[in-house]
């Protein structure tokens, strides 16, 4: 199973895109259009114009793997956007959120890091 990895960096693309393309035409997108190199390891998200779908391009040590979602129904209700960029990072909770329809500005994440205390207990030394 592949699911969203904090320690995969992940890159939301602003814009729709057409999805005739295959594996090698969101590469050429990346690098053309983009101007990123998508050797690097990291996941490109991707939507197509309605929003009825997402795809997710990423490249491991041996090969591309190429993942999509179809709504089977409803569209995405949400999609990040930015006039300053045509791709902004997300982290992996933003995706999981993104990937069912959610909108993750919207999501009240606890905070990535949380100092933990057990009651009852003397504090350390």
């Amino acid at each position: 199973m592949i699911s969203p990895s904090p320690f995969m960096p992940t890159f939301v693309c602003h814009e729709s895109v057409n999805f005739r393309l295959g594996i090698d035409g969101l590469i050429g997108f990346c690098q053309h259009v983009l101007k990123i190199d998508p050797f690097t390891g990291a996941c490109f998200v991707f939507r197509n114009r309605s929003g009825t779908s997402m795809r997710l391009l990423y490249y491991v040590e041996d090969g591309w793997w190429l993942c999509m979602k179809r709504f089977s129904e409803g569209r995405l209700n949400f999609w990040p956007q930015s006039t300053e960029t045509r791709l902004s990072p997300l982290a992996a909770r933003e995706l999981s959120v993104l990937l069912w329809k959610g909108n993750p500005e919207g999501a009240k994440f606890p905070p990535l890091w949380k100092k933990i205390t057990l009651k009852n207990s003397a504090p350390p030394p």
